[in-house]
Protein backbone atom coordinates (compact mmCIF):
# COMPACT_ATOMS: atom_id res chain seq x y z
CA UNK A 1 0.00 0.00 0.00
CA UNK A 2 1.44 3.37 -1.01
CA UNK A 3 1.88 6.18 1.47
CA UNK A 4 -0.64 8.28 -0.43
CA UNK A 5 -3.29 5.52 -0.30
CA UNK A 6 -2.58 4.97 3.38
CA UNK A 7 -3.07 8.71 4.06
CA UNK A 8 -6.33 8.71 2.11
CA UNK A 9 -7.65 5.76 4.11
CA UNK A 10 -6.75 7.52 7.37
CA UNK A 11 -8.65 10.63 6.26
CA UNK A 12 -11.71 8.58 5.28
CA UNK A 13 -11.60 6.71 8.60
CA UNK A 14 -11.33 9.99 10.52
CA UNK A 15 -14.32 11.44 8.65
CA UNK A 16 -16.39 8.31 9.31
CA UNK A 17 -15.43 8.44 12.98
CA UNK A 18 -16.51 12.08 13.25
CA UNK A 19 -19.82 11.30 11.52
CA UNK A 20 -20.44 8.33 13.81
CA UNK A 21 -19.66 10.49 16.85
CA UNK A 22 -22.06 13.18 15.61
CA UNK A 23 -24.83 10.60 15.14
CA UNK A 24 -24.15 9.19 18.61
CA UNK A 25 -24.25 12.62 20.25
CA UNK A 26 -27.45 13.48 18.40
CA UNK A 27 -29.07 10.23 19.62
CA UNK A 28 -28.24 11.16 23.21
CA UNK A 29 -29.56 14.71 22.88
CA UNK A 30 -33.14 15.63 23.77
CA UNK A 31 -35.59 15.92 20.87
CA UNK A 32 -35.31 19.22 19.05
CA UNK A 33 -38.84 20.22 20.02
CA UNK A 34 -37.85 19.97 23.70
CA UNK A 35 -34.53 21.72 23.14
CA UNK A 36 -36.33 24.73 21.71
CA UNK A 37 -38.31 25.29 24.92
CA UNK A 38 -37.37 28.22 27.17
CA UNK A 39 -36.26 27.97 30.79
CA UNK A 40 -39.11 26.55 32.83
CA UNK A 41 -40.14 24.69 35.98
CA UNK A 42 -41.20 21.54 34.15
CA UNK A 43 -41.22 19.95 30.69
CA UNK A 44 -43.62 17.41 29.19
CA UNK A 45 -42.97 15.73 25.82
CA UNK A 46 -45.02 13.42 23.55
CA UNK A 47 -43.71 11.58 20.47
CA UNK A 48 -47.07 11.20 18.74
CA UNK A 49 -45.57 9.91 15.49
CA UNK A 50 -43.95 6.98 17.28
CA UNK A 51 -47.17 6.29 19.19
CA UNK A 52 -49.15 6.19 15.94
CA UNK A 53 -46.56 3.87 14.38
CA UNK A 54 -46.67 1.41 17.28
CA UNK A 55 -50.46 1.54 17.30
CA UNK A 56 -50.47 1.00 13.51
CA UNK A 57 -52.44 4.26 13.19
CA UNK A 58 -55.49 2.63 14.77
CA UNK A 59 -56.67 5.85 16.40
CA UNK A 60 -60.30 6.81 16.62
CA UNK A 61 -60.61 10.60 16.60
CA UNK A 62 -62.56 11.96 19.58
CA UNK A 63 -65.97 13.50 19.15
CA UNK A 64 -65.46 17.14 18.33
CA UNK A 65 -67.64 20.05 19.27
CA UNK A 66 -68.77 22.06 16.22
CA UNK A 67 -66.57 25.07 17.06
CA UNK A 68 -63.43 22.90 17.21
CA UNK A 69 -64.32 21.13 13.96
CA UNK A 70 -64.80 24.51 12.27
CA UNK A 71 -61.34 25.57 13.49
CA UNK A 72 -59.75 22.39 12.10
CA UNK A 73 -61.54 22.85 8.79
CA UNK A 74 -60.35 26.47 8.60
CA UNK A 75 -56.65 25.77 9.21
CA UNK A 76 -56.57 22.51 7.23
CA UNK A 77 -54.79 20.58 9.99
CA UNK A 78 -55.94 17.37 11.65
CA UNK A 79 -54.07 17.04 14.98
CA UNK A 80 -54.67 13.27 15.24
CA UNK A 81 -53.06 12.77 11.82
CA UNK A 82 -50.66 15.67 11.31
CA UNK A 83 -49.13 16.38 14.72
CA UNK A 84 -45.88 14.43 15.31
CA UNK A 85 -44.32 15.94 18.44
CA UNK A 86 -45.53 18.09 21.32
CA UNK A 87 -43.14 19.67 23.83
CA UNK A 88 -44.60 21.75 26.66
CA UNK A 89 -42.79 23.97 29.14
CA UNK A 90 -44.55 24.66 32.46
CA UNK A 91 -44.02 28.06 34.07
CA UNK A 92 -45.06 28.54 37.70
CA UNK A 93 -46.98 31.80 38.13
CA UNK A 94 -46.29 33.97 41.20
CA UNK A 95 -50.03 34.63 41.58
CA UNK A 96 -52.02 31.38 41.26
CA UNK A 97 -55.22 33.43 41.19
CA UNK A 98 -54.09 35.52 38.24
CA UNK A 99 -55.23 35.17 34.59
CA UNK A 100 -52.92 32.19 33.98
CA UNK A 101 -53.79 30.39 37.19
CA UNK A 102 -50.91 28.51 38.85
CA UNK A 103 -49.19 27.56 35.56
CA UNK A 104 -48.52 29.17 32.20
CA UNK A 105 -47.39 27.22 29.15
CA UNK A 106 -44.98 27.46 26.25
CA UNK A 107 -45.30 24.83 23.53
CA UNK A 108 -43.43 23.65 20.46
CA UNK A 109 -45.48 21.62 17.99
CA UNK A 110 -43.88 19.64 15.16
CA UNK A 111 -45.57 18.03 12.17
CA UNK A 112 -47.51 18.86 9.02
CA UNK A 113 -49.05 21.82 10.80
CA UNK A 114 -47.85 24.94 9.00
CA UNK A 115 -49.05 26.53 5.81
CA UNK A 116 -50.95 29.42 4.24
CA UNK A 117 -54.34 28.41 5.68
CA UNK A 118 -53.03 28.54 9.26
CA UNK A 119 -51.27 31.81 8.46
CA UNK A 120 -54.50 33.27 7.06
CA UNK A 121 -56.46 32.20 10.17
CA UNK A 122 -53.87 33.74 12.48
CA UNK A 123 -53.80 36.93 10.42
CA UNK A 124 -57.60 37.21 10.61
CA UNK A 125 -57.86 36.59 14.37
CA UNK A 126 -54.76 38.33 15.74
CA UNK A 127 -55.34 41.45 17.84
CA UNK A 128 -51.78 42.57 17.14
CA UNK A 129 -48.51 41.34 15.62
CA UNK A 130 -44.82 41.52 16.40
CA UNK A 131 -41.80 40.80 14.24
CA UNK A 132 -38.90 39.15 16.04
CA UNK A 133 -35.70 37.81 14.40
CA UNK A 134 -37.48 37.58 11.08
CA UNK A 135 -40.60 35.79 12.34
CA UNK A 136 -44.13 37.12 12.82
CA UNK A 137 -45.62 36.54 16.26
CA UNK A 138 -49.43 36.67 16.27
CA UNK A 139 -51.04 37.86 19.50
CA UNK A 140 -54.45 36.29 20.12
CA UNK A 141 -56.82 37.31 22.90
CA UNK A 142 -57.93 34.44 25.16
CA UNK A 143 -60.08 35.47 28.12
CA UNK A 144 -57.76 37.72 30.16
CA UNK A 145 -54.58 36.34 28.57
CA UNK A 146 -52.61 36.81 25.38
CA UNK A 147 -51.69 33.69 23.44
CA UNK A 148 -48.69 34.20 21.15
CA UNK A 149 -48.25 32.00 18.07
CA UNK A 150 -45.40 31.88 15.56
CA UNK A 151 -44.60 29.59 12.65
CA UNK A 152 -40.86 29.13 13.01
CA UNK A 153 -40.12 26.44 10.44
CA UNK A 154 -41.75 24.50 7.65
CA UNK A 155 -43.06 22.04 10.25
CA UNK A 156 -42.71 23.87 13.59
CA UNK A 157 -45.13 26.12 15.48
CA UNK A 158 -44.43 27.87 18.78
CA UNK A 159 -47.19 28.87 21.21
CA UNK A 160 -46.99 30.61 24.58
CA UNK A 161 -49.55 32.13 26.95
CA UNK A 162 -47.06 33.59 29.43
CA UNK A 163 -47.65 37.19 30.60
CA UNK A 164 -44.66 38.52 28.60
CA UNK A 165 -43.22 37.62 25.16
CA UNK A 166 -39.89 36.63 26.73
CA UNK A 167 -40.59 32.90 26.47
CA UNK A 168 -41.60 32.83 22.80
CA UNK A 169 -38.63 35.07 22.02
CA UNK A 170 -36.42 32.46 23.68
CA UNK A 171 -37.92 29.71 21.49
CA UNK A 172 -37.13 31.72 18.37
CA UNK A 173 -33.59 32.38 19.59
CA UNK A 174 -33.02 28.69 20.30
CA UNK A 175 -34.37 27.79 16.87
CA UNK A 176 -31.47 29.68 15.30
CA UNK A 177 -29.02 27.53 17.30
CA UNK A 178 -30.92 24.24 17.01
CA UNK A 179 -28.03 22.47 15.25
CA UNK A 180 -26.13 22.28 18.54
CA UNK A 181 -26.90 18.76 19.88
CA UNK A 182 -26.86 19.65 23.57
CA UNK A 183 -28.45 23.09 23.44
CA UNK A 184 -31.53 23.43 25.56
CA UNK A 185 -32.72 24.56 28.96
CA UNK A 186 -30.88 23.93 32.22
CA UNK A 187 -33.71 21.60 33.27
CA UNK A 188 -33.04 19.32 30.28
CA UNK A 189 -29.33 19.41 30.97
CA UNK A 190 -29.86 18.27 34.56
CA UNK A 191 -32.45 15.55 34.05
CA UNK A 192 -32.88 14.36 30.46
CA UNK A 193 -30.22 11.65 30.93
CA UNK A 194 -32.60 10.07 33.47
CA UNK A 195 -35.33 9.58 30.84
CA UNK A 196 -35.37 5.94 29.60
CA UNK A 197 -34.31 5.40 26.01
CA UNK A 198 -37.12 5.22 23.40
CA UNK A 199 -39.68 6.80 25.72
CA UNK A 200 -42.86 7.74 23.87
CA UNK A 201 -43.78 10.36 26.45
CA UNK A 202 -41.86 11.84 29.35
CA UNK A 203 -41.76 14.70 31.80
CA UNK A 204 -39.04 16.24 33.95
CA UNK A 205 -39.04 18.86 36.68
CA UNK A 206 -42.09 20.17 38.49
CA UNK A 207 -44.54 18.38 36.20
CA UNK A 208 -47.04 17.96 39.02
CA UNK A 209 -47.92 21.68 38.84
CA UNK A 210 -50.94 21.28 36.47
CA UNK A 211 -52.36 18.57 38.77
CA UNK A 212 -51.88 20.52 41.99
CA UNK A 213 -54.87 21.35 44.13
CA UNK A 214 -54.86 22.70 47.68
CA UNK A 215 -51.11 22.16 47.96
CA UNK A 216 -51.04 18.53 46.77
CA UNK A 217 -51.04 16.59 43.50
CA UNK A 218 -54.27 14.85 42.48
CA UNK A 219 -54.40 12.04 39.89
CA UNK A 220 -57.58 10.04 39.17
CA UNK A 221 -59.12 11.62 42.26
CA UNK A 222 -56.31 10.49 44.58
CA UNK A 223 -54.18 12.97 46.49
CA UNK A 224 -50.56 11.85 46.11
CA UNK A 225 -48.10 12.31 49.00
CA UNK A 226 -45.96 14.56 46.79
CA UNK A 227 -45.49 18.31 46.71
CA UNK A 228 -46.41 20.13 43.47
CA UNK A 229 -42.85 21.50 43.29
CA UNK A 230 -41.24 18.07 43.66
CA UNK A 231 -38.64 17.20 41.04
CA UNK A 232 -40.12 14.29 39.08
CA UNK A 233 -38.89 12.25 36.12
CA UNK A 234 -41.81 10.40 34.52
CA UNK A 235 -41.84 8.31 31.35
CA UNK A 236 -43.85 5.90 29.24
CA UNK A 237 -41.67 3.54 27.20
CA UNK A 238 -42.55 0.55 25.01
CA UNK A 239 -41.49 -3.04 25.53
CA UNK A 240 -40.59 -4.35 22.07
CA UNK A 241 -39.99 -8.13 21.86
CA UNK A 242 -39.85 -7.87 18.06
CA UNK A 243 -38.91 -4.66 16.21
CA UNK A 244 -42.10 -2.80 15.35
CA UNK A 245 -44.21 -5.01 17.63
CA UNK A 246 -45.49 -3.58 20.89
CA UNK A 247 -45.79 -5.98 23.84
CA UNK A 248 -46.53 -3.51 26.62
CA UNK A 249 -46.01 0.00 27.88
CA UNK A 250 -43.89 0.57 30.96
CA UNK A 251 -44.74 3.56 33.13
CA UNK A 252 -42.01 4.88 35.43
CA UNK A 253 -42.26 7.82 37.84
CA UNK A 254 -39.26 8.86 39.90
CA UNK A 255 -39.35 11.58 42.53
CA UNK A 256 -36.21 13.13 44.00
CA UNK A 257 -36.96 13.78 47.67
CA UNK A 258 -35.01 16.30 49.78
CA UNK A 259 -33.71 13.58 52.17
CA UNK A 260 -33.60 9.78 52.47
CA UNK A 261 -35.96 9.94 55.45
CA UNK A 262 -38.46 11.94 53.41
CA UNK A 263 -38.11 9.45 50.54
CA UNK A 264 -38.77 6.53 52.90
CA UNK A 265 -41.87 8.24 54.27
CA UNK A 266 -43.22 9.04 50.81
CA UNK A 267 -42.51 5.51 49.54
CA UNK A 268 -44.48 4.06 52.44
CA UNK A 269 -47.37 6.48 51.84
CA UNK A 270 -47.43 5.69 48.12
CA UNK A 271 -47.43 1.93 48.79
CA UNK A 272 -50.41 2.39 51.09
CA UNK A 273 -52.16 4.54 48.47
CA UNK A 274 -51.60 1.91 45.74
CA UNK A 275 -53.05 -0.81 47.99
CA UNK A 276 -56.06 1.38 48.77
CA UNK A 277 -56.58 2.24 45.09
CA UNK A 278 -56.54 -1.45 44.17
CA UNK A 279 -59.31 -2.14 46.66
CA UNK A 280 -61.41 0.80 45.48
CA UNK A 281 -60.95 -0.16 41.83
CA UNK A 282 -62.14 -3.75 42.21
CA UNK A 283 -65.89 -2.98 42.20
CA UNK A 284 -65.62 -0.79 39.09
CA UNK A 285 -67.47 -1.99 36.01
CA UNK A 286 -65.31 -3.95 33.58
CA UNK A 287 -65.11 -1.31 30.88
CA UNK A 288 -62.00 -1.11 28.71
CA UNK A 289 -60.78 2.01 30.51
CA UNK A 290 -61.34 0.51 33.95
CA UNK A 291 -59.56 -2.69 32.88
CA UNK A 292 -56.50 -0.66 31.91
CA UNK A 293 -56.63 1.26 35.18
CA UNK A 294 -56.86 -1.97 37.18
CA UNK A 295 -53.94 -3.48 35.29
CA UNK A 296 -51.77 -0.47 36.03
CA UNK A 297 -52.62 -0.71 39.73
CA UNK A 298 -52.06 -4.49 39.80
CA UNK A 299 -48.56 -4.18 38.32
CA UNK A 300 -47.58 -1.06 40.26
CA UNK A 301 -44.47 -1.33 42.42
CA UNK A 302 -43.03 1.30 44.76
CA UNK A 303 -39.33 1.31 45.65
CA UNK A 304 -36.92 3.61 47.43
CA UNK A 305 -33.34 4.14 46.27
CA UNK A 306 -31.62 6.59 48.57
CA UNK A 307 -33.32 9.95 48.09
CA UNK A 308 -35.36 8.68 45.14
CA UNK A 309 -38.86 7.16 45.20
CA UNK A 310 -39.58 5.07 42.09
CA UNK A 311 -43.01 3.84 40.97
CA UNK A 312 -43.26 1.47 38.00
CA UNK A 313 -46.21 -0.23 36.30
CA UNK A 314 -46.97 -1.91 32.98
CA UNK A 315 -49.95 -2.26 30.72
CA UNK A 316 -50.15 -4.95 28.03
CA UNK A 317 -50.59 -4.14 24.36
CA UNK A 318 -53.68 -6.36 24.28
CA UNK A 319 -55.27 -4.12 26.90
CA UNK A 320 -54.29 -0.97 25.02
CA UNK A 321 -55.82 -2.32 21.83
CA UNK A 322 -59.28 -2.19 23.39
CA UNK A 323 -59.08 1.38 24.63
Amino acid sequence: MSRRTHKTLLIVAAVLLVLALAVFLRSKAPPEAARLLPESDGIIYFNLKAIRTLAHNNFQPPDRVPEYQQFIDAIGIDPERDLDQVAIALHRMPDPNGPNGPVAYSMVLVGRITGPRLNAWLDAHATSRETYVGHTIYNLASQDRTVRVAQIGYDVVAISNTPTPEQIHSILDRHRAAALPFSGSSLLERHYHDVPLLSLAWGVGQIGLPFSESGSIHVFGFALPLEPDSTIIASVAPTLPVPGSLAALRVKIEEIAPTQDKAASQAADLSTLVTLARSLAQPLADTNTNAAFKELLKTAEVEQHGECVVVTATIAASTLAHL
